[in-house]
């Protein structure tokens, strides 16, 4: 008997001693691989940071061992999130001003900037962003009399929800040296009677924006830290970063060697020349959490404020197209230096004008099938005759759902019923290539992916509006929309053998859900919560 006791032990420790070392298990879950045949599993292995295992919980715990063995407890389990189209650095920065977002009248607005400035005194400027004048009283826009008055030697800038239009006091556009009846390429400075109403449109902006202070080093760190905070909390693991300077690039490649920024980053820098000196010549930069590939070109501007480039007048502004926010030139001439490169091109394109510009330099300088993954990022808005050009030459349409539901409630003022069969056509989209990246464009949007999910599987926004859902043809089903904000996401930033998915040899991003997305009720995905966000195979959230 002493002898068969010695035998058990023996032959217990072996089994322990020839498991193979992990660092993480987690098992008992319902495991969403997203591999190609969207197949599920109940157990992953995790060592170094990558993901060395993926199967059932019996053969994940008898061939592995780790000092941390999680029960999902049934739970679902997905890849990491991934926003296909984002501005972390402006979300950051978003937080740190005055929350514009849902005023629903101007004085709402004003009253909102002198509870700002009223907690903040030392600001040298009031920024804040979020307002929406489809959302005022009569749907115009605010004017800056009464800031001007208020804050007479304070500059304030206050940007629209989606970046493309802004209001300026008195003093900012002093200090900017903006004038009545001034003209700009891709802007206008709103003028009445004479006097400047403090609206910026497009390129507009920037005469006043360009003249605001760069946030220190320890602010920046600040805003970033937080927005990555946010984003674990919604199981958000990678970000794509539209439209960033070098500057930025340099500081959050420092931070991210620090180790107090983990968030993964696929960088698109700005259509600037300092850009360029500092990047085509050497190329695209990668580390192991960022990557800088990318090149933010913007044809036009949105639609909301009437800067969106379309091919016949706006239904609600007869002889009003909008514009293109530099010229043709501009564009083609990039296009061709850029295809000579590693360096992808993604377009902001918003009207079905914008878009076919975009497109026909694409088809010109791709010429045909080609993995170069040139995006056009929103593709809201394209003319029946113009979705062939994204299949033509590979160009891939980056596209965000909740834009539909929130444009909504106007964009047929501005388009009218037929234009509007060609806006968010998402399902039409995903037929030229057979693929769809996934976004928001927070702050522009919610940060929420849940959102993304709920606009493109029901097309319908928060408020549950409206009954049966959006122009419903254009409707993803759960599957692609979960590969969208997944795989799909991925391979728009050239990531896809890394991330994106839940297989072996992958970085060991995945988060685990209280709602199986997969299943889930209408009614309940917003209230779906993130209970565990994995980065590299480390808790963040």
């Amino acid at each position: 008997m002493k002898y068969l006791a010695i035998v058990s032990v023996c032959l217990l420790l072996f089994s322990c001693n020839s498991k193979q070392s992990a660092d993480l298990i987690i098992h008992n879950g319902v495991v969403y691989t997203v591999d190609s045949a969207f197949t599920t599993a109940q157990a992953i292995a995790v060592k170094d940071g990558k993901i060395i295992a993926v199967g059932k919980n019996e053969e994940i715990l008898n061939t592995y061992s780790a000092k941390d063995v999680t029960d999902a407890k049934g739970n679902a389990v997905y890849p990491g999130f991934i926003d296909a189209h984002a501005h972390f650095v402006g979300y950051g920065n978003s937080l740190f001003a005055v929350d514009l977002f849902g005023c629903t009248s101007n004085d709402e607005l004003i009253s909102r900037v002198q509870q700002f400035a009223a907690a903040h005194p030392d600001e040298q400027w009031i920024l804040g962003r979020g307002w929406d004048q489809n959302k005022f009283p009569g749907k115009v826009y605010p004017d800056n009399e009464k800031l001007s008055q208020l804050f007479p030697d304070k500059p304030v800038l206050l940007q629209r929800v989606d970046g493309h239009a802004a209001i300026a006091n008195a003093k900012a556009l002093a200090l900017a040296g903006v004038t009545p009846g001034q003209q700009l390429v891709g802007g206008e400075v709103e003028t009445k009677s004479g006097r400047l109403t403090g609206i910026l449109i497009d390129n507009a902006v920037d005469l006043v924006g360009n003249i605001i202070p760069s946030p220190s080093k320890a602010d920046y760190e600040k805003r970033l830290l937080a927005a990555q905070k946010n984003c674990f909390a919604q199981g958000l693991t990678t970000i794509t970063d539209c439209g960033l300077s070098y500057k930025d690039v340099e500081l959050i490649d420092t931070l991210q060697k620090e180790g107090k920024l983990n968030m993964r980053l696929y960088i698109m820098l700005s259509d600037d020349k300092n850009n360029y000196d500092h990047f085509l010549q050497k190329g695209p930069y990668k580390t192991d959490r960022l990557y800088v590939h990318g090149i933010k070109v913007y044809a036009d501007g949105a639609l909301g404020s009437r800067g969106a480039c379309l091919l016949q007048p706006y239904s609600d502004k007869p002889g009003w197209r909008g514009f293109l926010l530099s010229s043709k030139e501009h564009f083609d001439s990039l296009a061709k230096v850029l295809v000579q490169t590693d360096f992808q091109m993604c377009t902001h394109a918003i009207g079905d004008s914008a878009n076919r510009e975009m497109l026909t330099i694409y088809n010109k300088y791709l010429q045909g099938k080609n993995d170069k993954r040139w995006r056009i990022e929103h593709a809201q808005i394209v003319n029946p005759a113009d979705f062939q050009l994204f299949g033509k030459a590979s160009v891939v349409p980056s596209v965000q759902p909740t834009h539909a539901t929130s444009d909504m409630y106007w964009a047929g003022d501005r388009l009218g019923a037929e234009r509007l069969k060609g806006g968010y056509a998402y399902k039409q989209l995903l037929q030229e290539n057979g693929w769809l990246p996934l976004g928001t464009d927070f702050p522009v949007e919610d940060i929420s992916p849940f959102k993304t999910f709920l606009a493109a599987v029901f097309r319908k926004d928060a408020k549950g509006f409206p009954d049966g859902g959006f122009q419903m043809e254009n409707a993803l089903s759960r599957e692609e929309t979960i590969r969208g904000m997944t795989i799909w996401a991925a391979k728009a930033d050239f990531l896809e053998k890394e991330i994106g998915s839940i297989e072996k040899g992958k970085k060991a991003d995945f988060i685990i859900l209280d709602k199986d997305l997969m299943k889930v009720g209408e009614k309940d995905v917003l209230n779906t919560k993130v209970i565990a966000t994995y980065s590299g195979g480390v808790k963040v959230h």
